[in-house]
């Protein structure tokens, strides 16, 4: 237990397990739209920049929607084919497939959630006022997502059918001020014993006071 009362092997677990899933989401078990909201109404609590609370999602879970956002994402398939060439190792090489293989199904998967922002930047933005922009949402997103995980449920962070904005946009109906920053395809998970991944150690990606190296 934790100073802040908190039980520190169970915070840590839901930290180290909470993984991209694509090949363990469950396709045919439907996902109750009030625990949806439960997880948005926590992701909710996430800092946000200048307080502005700017977050908006858009759940879809009717078939057709479904189908239409797929149907988008799967043109973006080139474009992983064209990673997974330069894929540095073994372990990315094989996200990359697996990615190109989710991207065929996905538009199976019972519900797909878009975390907008209401209110488009100036394409002059400044970096830091980009960074706080999408900042604000996506520790939201983040949020989100755990909370999902210590319900049972997977999800995946995806962003390729920006690729196609346009044409998602129309699908989705939304205004030209709110803009799409991700989409998570989300289902029940077919068991629940997702085990940390391989990450070098800490010393080797932390700098200390200056950049060193």
């Amino acid at each position: 237990m934790s100073e802040a009362g908190f039980d520190l092997a169970e915070i840590d677990r839901l930290l180290s397990t909470t993984r991209a899933v694509r090949r363990r989401l469950d396709l045919s078990r439907p996902v109750p739209r009030e625990l949806l909201l439960d997880c948005i109404r926590l992701s909710q609590q996430a800092p946000t920049g200048t307080n502005a609370q700017h977050w908006r999602w858009v759940v879809v879970d009717e078939p057709d929607q479904r189908r239409r956002l797929a149907e988008l994402y799967a043109r973006g398939i080139p474009l992983l084919e064209e990673s997974a060439k330069s894929a540095r190792d073994a372990q990315t090489k094989t996200v990359y497939d697996h990615a190109r293989d989710f991207a065929s199904r996905i538009g199976e998967v019972p519900v797909l959630v878009v975390p907008c922002l209401e209110g488009r930047l100036p394409p002059d933005a400044p970096s830091v006022v980009v960074t706080t922009y999408y900042g604000s949402i996506y520790q939201a997103v983040w949020s989100f997502q755990l909370a999902l995980r210590s319900r049972g449920l997977g999800s995946l962070f995806t962003t390729m059918h920006l690729a196609f904005e346009d044409e998602a946009r129309e699908v989705l109906g939304l205004p030209p001020d709110v803009v799409q920053t991700a989409m998570l395809p989300v289902a029940w998970t077919v068991g629940t014993d997702f085990r940390p991944a391989r990450r070098p150690p800490p010393e080797t990606i932390t700098h200390w006071n200056r950049w060193q190296g």
